[in-house]
């Protein structure tokens, strides 16, 4: 999961956010290094944490870039979305929550994420590009296609094997391939002090509280909600590590922890931290408790010094990987279950929501309304949870705050 100390903060620091590039990749790091210690010390899994895949691209693309709103107020967002996580996970408001959504919603909105990332590496790769008749059509063919294609080969064979470090080596191979080329500059050097100035405490708690806000602070609530509870149900049913119920060991804890990743990178000056899925692989090597996730909060260390090396990393260097993850979360598309008008049209809207709007917000929110409508229509209104009811009113009141 190394790969996210370079990929994190190259989404973040896209052209347009204003956010600098090494406090992204510092907040990157400080998260990944402090919340994978805490996992290990209070929660004692052997889980690791870091800024997630999906929810970046909707921090840098949709709230900053799409929505207008500065960097800092974002920050803001990410912090009070933590504030929520963590009352939820610290009450059985948490469970209640967790029961009452519908699987199908959670993984379509895993695999609407995925067609995002996907989206957004091709288009860093110029295989698409935004056109005012089309919206979008084919870009320019040019070496970053070549690029993306030997990225993609490389870790393809490498995944093949089972090589931890498949991500890595295709954007060090595309990184390296470009400075020879001479399509891209190397570094001056190599290392350097971490950069705690310009995004660490840089957050507007404030100015998050505006009402227009409110949804994408929900949005990243459940975001982070569905992402956790994915990780640890599955990734400890996969490798065992439940309690007798089949239910994970020690899930309040991780969540707690979970959500202090959230709240700790709107400090920090990233989007939200959360349980990489990527744990799996060091489960499958012998870990079992949280000693691994105290030695991988150790490994984060030296990344805070690579900052110029990363820097120097080309932003179609990093398409590979997100063509790949995107890949990985879109096969939850295949758990979806299709049998009923009423289950699989809210479904089939939130995965194609999120990347057509560039918004996990309208994705989500327009699922939970769309389920709760279409079960009147069916006739099943008495199917749906009690608190599925409660999340359908809030989608539509914010979907209307959204709108003003």
């Amino acid at each position: 999961m190394a790969y996210i100390v370079v990929v994190n903060p190259a989404i973040l620091s896209t052209p347009g956010t204003g956010l600098p590039f090494t406090g992204a990749m510092t907040a990157t790091v400080l998260i990944a290094c402090s919340m994978t210690l805490l996992m290990g010390l209070y929660a004692r899994l052997p889980f690791a944490v870091a800024p997630g895949m999906g929810i970046n691209a909707f921090f840098a693309f949709t709230i900053v870039l799409q929505q207008q709103v500065p960097w800092q107020t974002a920050l803001g967002i990410v912090f009070w979305a933590g504030v929520l996580f963590l009352l939820i996970s610290a009450t059985p408001l948490r469970e209640a929550i967790a029961m009452a959504i519908p699987r199908n919603l959670r993984w379509a909105a895993a695999a609407g994420i995925g067609l995002l990332l996907t989206l957004i590496g091709l288009r860093n790769a110029g295989l698409v590009e935004a056109d005012e008749a089309t919206l979008l059509r084919l870009g320019t063919l040019d070496h970053r296609a070549v690029f993306l294609l030997a990225g993609v080969l490389i870790a393809a064979v490498l995944q093949r094997r089972h090589n931890p470090l498949a991500y890595l080596a295709a954007i060090a191979f595309v990184t390296v391939g470009a400075w020879i080329l001479g399509y891209a500059t190397p570094p001056e050097r190599m290392v350097s002090v971490p950069d705690f100035s310009s995004a660490f405490l840089q957050l507007d708690i404030a100015g998050a509280l505006q009402v227009a806000l409110w949804p994408a602070i929900i949005a990243i609530l459940f975001t982070d909600l569905f992402d956790s509870l994915s990780t640890f149900i599955g990734v400890a049913g996969a490798s065992g590590l439940t309690e007798p119920d089949g239910r994970p060991l020690n899930l309040r804890r991780g969540l707690i922890v979970d959500a202090i990743a959230t709240l700790g990178a709107g400090l920090a000056g990233t989007s939200s931290g959360t349980a990489y899925v990527e744990s799996i692989a060091g489960i499958r090597s012998g870990a079992r408790t949280g000693r691994a996730s105290v030695v991988t909060a150790i490994c984060f260390l030296p990344c805070f010094f690579i900052g110029p090396l990363a820097a120097a990393v080309p932003a179609y260097a990093t398409a590979a990987v997100l063509v790949l993850v995107g890949l990985s979360m879109f096969q939850s598309v295949a758990t979806l279950d299709f049998a009923s008008l009423e289950d699989s049209l809210p479904a089939f809207v939130t995965i194609v929501l999120i990347p057509l709007t560039l918004s996990i917000t309208q994705g989500i929110l327009w699922g939970f309304l769309l389920h709760a409508l279409l079960y009147i229509v069916a006739g099943r209104a008495k199917d749906v949870a009690p608190m599925m009811w409660v999340l359908a009113v809030l989608s539509a009141g914010l979907l209307v705050i959204a709108r003003g």
